[in-house]
């Protein structure tokens, strides 16, 4: 396995740190992780070894505000930066691996990247995983709640306003701990402006996403605490796509492809990716 990094300049010219994982042989598929909110893509390591021995080639960049990427830490002004940078850096990968069907890895809020991506951008990719995707509105967060985080957002945009309950990452307490050890890990609480706009975002995916039609997949915890189980059943029953399976793991964490039992996962995303290489 070959293992290479770098950065890229995004239109607002903040430097975005990347990785790829390449096997040995001309890869059969490209993989393109996007991941969650607060963490980064070198989180993703052991999905990419799996994956590379069975003949992908994997790449994932850190969001702006995550990672190793330039910004305030878990933050964006727009989300559509995180859109337009994804979409730069899929346009690097097909120069990089010219001809080589795409399939982009969207895990929790990098699963309502994907969506938005899936949307605007049709048959760009050649199919989805969207894994534990937060595309709506938790049952725990208020109305009141709602409307206030949009007015602090405007006042206030880089206040912190939310944290995650990271007991609810993994049943694995060593990947909880992994977490909280990670210095590259935001485990505080999370922007106002992120929280604004990503309820903006649930409201386009409701409106819009009966336009998604490419190939997805959707996985999700039984047990997810962090994003209700309900939001993948909501993505599943409202996109268009002909080729859409549903997977909902039994007493799986959020983090499906950290939980005990992970192999299991993997082995489904294999499975339904070769099906569409046939």
């Amino acid at each position: 396995m070959k293992h290479q990094d770098g950065y890229f300049k995004n239109q607002e010219n903040q430097s975005i740190y990347f990785q790829s994982w390449l096997p040995d042989n001309p890869a059969k598929a490209v993989l393109l992780i996007v991941h969650g909110l607060n963490e980064h893509c070198g989180r993703y390591d052991h999905f990419s070894d799996f994956f590379v021995n069975e003949g992908f080639a994997v790449y994932g960049m850190d969001l702006i505000g995550h990672g190793k990427s330039d910004g305030t830490r878990s933050y964006v002004k727009d989300f559509t930066n995180y859109i337009n940078d994804l979409i730069l850096y899929l346009e690097k990968i097909k120069q990089l691996q010219p001809g080589s069907p795409i399939f982009l890895i969207g895990h929790s809020m990098g699963g309502l990247i994907g969506s938005l991506f899936l949307i605007d951008h049709p048959g760009q990719v050649a199919g989805a995983v969207l894994s534990g995707p937060v595309v709506q509105i938790p049952d725990d967060v208020t109305p009141l709640f709602i409307a206030l985080g949009k007015v602090v957002s405007f006042v206030f945009p880089k206040l912190g306003l939310l944290k995650i309950d990271l007991s609810g990452l993994s049943r694995n307490p060593d990947v909880v701990q992994a977490y909280k050890d990670d210095p590259l890990v935001n485990s505080g609480k999370f922007t106002a402006r992120v929280s604004a706009e990503m309820t903006r975002s649930f409201d386009r995916v409701a409106d819009e996403g009966s336009r998604i039609k490419d190939p997805v997949l959707i996985l999700h915890g039984g047990s997810d605490r962090i994003v209700n189980p309900t939001c993948s059943h909501f993505l599943y029953a409202l996109i268009s796509s002909e080729i859409k399976e549903k997977i909902i793991y039994d007493s799986y964490y959020h983090e499906i492809y950290n939980d005990p039992g992970h192999e299991k996962v993997f082995e489904d995303v294999s499975s339904w990716i070769n099906n569409r290489l046939k």
